[in-house]
This record gives structure tokens, sequence and C-alpha cells, in this order.
């Protein structure tokens, strides 16, 4: 390489030149200008992510501290709070607001457990062996997708005390619970079944249509009763002619029941199909 040549290469490179040479002095600043402009969005992002998961964390402490006001009103709001965060960390503080003196907090705590979802079902399960607070632990897993929360709310139908809220639970759930009350149709305890026609006929779904026809053939008056309402609540016309038999059912109240769904479904235009 020629002098010339040399003196050409290092004349382009900025960092070559004397600190008094101004053009490399520019040089040197814009590029440092560059580097620094497409550091630092990067590093305020990160920086303003984890002020944002503190702050987060901080609103939680200071919602959990508020659930020991005396003021049930703040109680109560400090739920609602929590639920909407929907964080893991709001579930063992809102069990424990399901015990909550004051029944408006525990019904807001109930729709908070839900809001929350899967991540309350274990402490809510565990829940259902306090006696105390198994009502309301029941309506929480009611409003939880999760195919955890079935078994254990099909296995209330056989206690009288909270059968009517497993009902509930099981109707608020919807289609998930079909699959499990079907069978129940046929269980050996007569209110298990009973319990089983009433969720399937409030919760309307076209595959319990057949299985409640064959409940009208049932021995006990009032699970044929119960099957031809809630025939009459899904309103499909299979069964309003599978019912029309029971007007001569050997029971009185069966029969008049049954007088008055077709009395009721003649003033009335054809039905739509169930839900699917």
């Amino acid at each position: 390489m020629d002098s010339k040549t040399k003196r050409s290469s290092v004349d382009n490179n900025p960092l070559s030149q004397q600190s008094g040479d101004e053009p490399a002095a520019e040089a040197v600043a814009e590029s440092l200008q560059v580097e620094s402009i497409l550091v630092q969005p990067q590093t305020a992002d990160s920086g303003t992510v984890a002020l944002e998961e503190e702050q987060v964390k901080d609103e939680i402490d200071i919602q959990i501290d508020l659930l020991a006001d005396p003021d049930w009103v703040v109680r109560r709001e400090a739920v609602i709070t929590l639920g909407e965060m929907g964080d893991e960390r709001c579930v063992e503080p809102l069990a424990r607001a399901l015990r909550d003196g004051d029944w408006q907090v525990r019904e807001v705590a109930i729709e908070a457990m839900g809001q929350v979802g899967s991540p309350a079902v274990e402490t809510l399960l565990k829940l259902l062996r306090d006696w105390e607070v198994r009502k309301y632990a029941i309506a929480a897993l009611g409003k939880i997708r999760d195919e955890r929360v079935l078994d254990p709310l099909m296995l209330q139908l056989r206690h009288d005390e909270f059968k009517d809220d497993a009902i509930d639970a099981l109707v608020a759930l919807g289609a998930p619970s079909v699959e499990k009350l079907i069978p129940a149709l046929r269980d050996k305890d007569e209110n298990v079944r009973k319990c089983a026609v009433i969720a399937l006929g409030r919760i309307k779904h076209s595959e319990a249509i057949d299985p409640l026809i064959q409940m009208l053939s049932d021995k006990d008056w009032f699970t044929r009763l119960t099957a031809a309402a809630a025939l009459e609540s899904i309103g499909d016309d299979r069964g309003r002619e599978a019912i029309k038999p029971l007007l001569k059912d050997s029971d009185m109240v069966v029969k008049m029941r049954v007088e008055r769904i077709l009395a009721k479904w003649k003033k009335q235009p054809t039905s739509e199909p169930a839900n699917a």
C-alpha cells in the first residue's frame, strides 16, 4: 500500500483523527448519539414493566390488608378489586372472605373466586369439607369452567343440605354438566335422580330430551312429574308427544300437571329446537 492509499484510509476513519479535527469529532458524536437512541428505549421498556409488576404486587397487598377493615363496605370493595386482579395470590385471602361476617362480602367473594378461575379450584375443593363454608364454595365452583369441579359438585347432590346449591352450580356451568347429569338419571339414589332431572330441565340441552322422556316412566310419581316439567321447560316437540300418556297416570297430581302443560302448549306456536 502506497503512502497516498494509507492516508486516504486514515482520513476515512473518524477514530484515527486527532481530537482537534472537527469533522472527526462530529462523526464520533453522531455515532454515540445513534447508539444511545438504539439502546435507551429497550432499557426504559424493561424498567417500566418491572415497575408496573411491582405496583400490582403492592396493590394486592394493600387490598388484602383492607379485608381486615371493620367497615364491611371497605371489605366488600377490597374483595371486588382482588377478584378483578385475578392473581393467584388473591385465592387464600378471598377464601377467608367466604367466612366474612357480612353476607354482602361473602356474596362478592363467591364472584371474585369465580373471576380468579382455575387457580382457585384446589382451595375451593378443600373448603367443601367444611360444613360452615361449603355452601359458598359450591357456588364459587359453579362459576369456574374447569373439569375438576364436576365430580365434586355431583357428589353434593347426595347431601340434603346442599343439593339445591349443587343444582344451581351445575346449571350455572351449563353444557359441561350434561355429560355427568344424564348418567345420574339412572342412579340408585332417588334424590340424585330427581336432582338430575331438575338440573337438566333448567340447562335445556337437546341431548337431555330422550333421557328425560325415559324418566316419564319412573316408579316415583314426583320424578315423573319433574321430568314432565323439565320437558316443558326445554320445549321440544318430542316432549309434547311423550308426556301425553301421563294424562292417564295413576297419580292425580301428575295428571293435573300434564293437563296444564298440554293446554299451555296448545296456545303456543311450535317451539324452536333446544340448545345444542
